[in-house]
């Protein structure tokens, strides 16, 4: 992909530097693989607004996406397409029975190329294998944390893991935040990185291109008034004037580690924020 800049015509248009979309090769997705998606608005069950700042935005369908690379044969990558629910492209592949899959596409794959799932595969970009049949040092994405159940980790535009080492039946990763963890050498994932390095030095520009994602504005907490957030009030720019930022329903701020003791825990070696 490659980004693109426009002539200052208009406030919105001085700062915007968008995508300029050349590496996609088809246009309309393939109905075989749409499912609906229906706007939640941030509201639960009840109606009521349970995650803020979302709304609106421009219609989608969801494209259903292969995270568990589970058929074995080869398939050929017949196009590369946008995909408006993630950050990353998407492949549109074709296996030799007919059956056609998206998979998250990799970074330098082209329409032609082959992808392949198994252990006997080969170590190239896009190929699908278990974690404990890669050398160490592989760059990897799409990453299973449970065998069999799809990719979880790894999946955004541009993110990368690295196989480093195998030892006792796990596979030590170390993920795109820095984080170290063992994986069961079971768990699948595939080679390569993920494609659309460069969508994160777009710039939107202006706020309606942010809410025709589905993003409302948010207010910062020291603008309102003190019945509305902990941080409002006061004459002018005041301060937080209290030991700690706060959500508006008083909790913890900024910083705080919000993790519980999971039983997981023993698998993570070493933690981002330990770099």
């Amino acid at each position: 992909m490659g980004l693109k800049q426009y002539k200052p015509t208009s406030p919105g248009r001085r700062d915007t530097i968008a995508d300029d979309f050349k590496d996609i090769t088809k246009g309309k997705p393939e109905k075989s693989l749409l499912a609906p998606l229906s706007n939640k608005g941030g509201r639960n069950n009840h109606g009521k607004v349970t995650t803020r700042h979302q709304g609106g935005g421009h219609k989608r369908r969801y494209r259903i996406v292969d995270f568990k690379r589970d058929k074995s044969g080869a398939a050929t990558i017949m196009s590369v397409e946008y995909d408006p629910n993630r950050t990353a492209r998407i492949a549109l592949v074709q296996y030799e029975d007919g059956t056609k899959r998206y998979i998250v596409s990799p970074n330098g794959i082209a329409v032609g190329d082959a992808v392949q799932s198994g252990d006997e595969t080969s170590v190239t970009t896009g190929n699908s294998r278990s974690l404990g049949s890669l050398p160490t040092g592989t760059p990897i994405h799409n990453v299973e944390v449970t065998p069999g159940k799809g990719g979880q980790m790894v999946k955004s535009a541009g993110a990368v893991a690295q196989v480093m080492a195998h030892e006792g039946g796990y596979t030590l990763v170390r993920l795109p935040s820095g984080e170290m963890r063992r994986l069961l050498s079971d768990c699948l994932a595939t080679v390569g990185q993920v494609s659309n390095l460069d969508h994160k030095n777009e710039k939107l520009g202006k706020a309606g291109r942010s809410r025709h994602r589905g993003r409302r504005p948010t207010v910062r907490g020291s603008a309102m008034s003190p019945n509305a957030h902990p941080h409002g009030g006061g004459e002018g720019r005041a301060g937080i004037g209290m030991p700690g930022p706060k959500t508006p329903w008083g909790k913890p701020a900024l910083g705080k580690r919000t993790r519980r003791n999971k039983s997981t825990n023993k698998f993570i070696l070493r933690r981002r924020y330990d770099r």
